[in-house]
């Protein structure tokens, strides 16, 4: 996803995001918030990576830069499957233009299972925080990159005021410095370049030991062999979101398992 790609997602965001909020039953919407009880996102992988890999798989069914990724995409059975093999929570688009995701499939996931879900989409007003837990999510995903400091700072208190864990995704060392005082229950490193697509682990073993001790330490893109998983959590991840290389496969729990099984082994 390049910047301009970036910048034409956001403005299409907000204009939906502002239909949403118009038309929606606020009081209907805090109520079905106030009915789900968050998991605890940043603490299942604290506890998956004490004794394992803490995985976070990705249900995605497309995206700008790849298209389509998985046709027969069906919410519930994906993450019943993948919470089975081994994952210790979930991500779930819910970009309906860009990556063909939903916020029904948000909730489809939630229920199929017991670990806990990140709603994974472009944040840009604190009523998709109040949708989010709404919808059964735990935790709700920022991007540096999208968001000015001022924009971060307020979409991080909502989730805290919404009892919701965020993670903090940043692609650089610059973004990371706009984001260290956000007191984020995690911070993720994507390692995929904005403006050429291409994708370093090197980004990624470069930037951990300058996130936050305190946080939940995620690895981000690129991600598709137990050695890549070793050779992050050598350097201080604690967890690792995979999604395409999960997707792609008519059965997502065998690559699932191909990544945590050998490393598991080892300890």
């Amino acid at each position: 996803m390049s910047s301009t790609h970036l910048d034409n997602i956001l403005s299409h965001t907000r204009i939906v995001v502002a239909e949403r909020k118009q038309s929606a039953n606020l009081a209907e919407l805090e109520r079905a918030a106030a009915k789900h009880t968050p998991r605890g996102f940043a603490s299942a992988l604290l506890r998956a990576s004490t004794d394992g890999v803490a995985v976070i798989a990705e249900l995605k069914k497309a995206s700008p830069s790849k298209g389509m990724i998985r046709p027969d995409f069906d919410a519930a059975p994906l993450a019943t499957t993948l919470a089975a093999a081994g994952a210790a929570c979930l991500s779930v688009l819910t970009d309906e233009k860009f990556f063909l995701g939903s916020l029904d499939n948000l909730r489809a996931a939630s229920a199929a299972c017991n670990i806990p879900c990140l709603r994974k989409d472009f944040m840009v007003d604190t009523f998709q925080v109040l949708e989010a837990r709404a919808n059964h999510a735990d935790a709700i995903l920022l991007i540096a990159a999208a968001l000015t400091d001022g924009e971060l700072r307020t979409l991080r208190n909502a989730a805290r005021s919404m009892h919701l864990d965020v993670l903090c995704e940043v692609h650089n060392e610059d973004e990371l410095h706009r984001v260290l005082d956000l007191d984020c229950e995690a911070f993720g490193v994507n390692s995929r370049n904005l403006k050429t697509f291409e994708v370093s682990l090197d980004v990624a073993e470069s930037m951990c030991a300058q996130l936050p001790g305190n946080a939940v330490r995620v690895a981000e893109s690129g991600i598709h062999t137990p050695a890549d998983i070793e050779r992050l959590k050598a350097v201080g991840y604690n967890a690792f979101l995979v999604g395409e290389s999960l997707m792609r496969q008519p059965d997502p729990a065998v690559p699932l398992r191909a990544l945590l099984s050998p490393v598991v082994a080892v300890n």
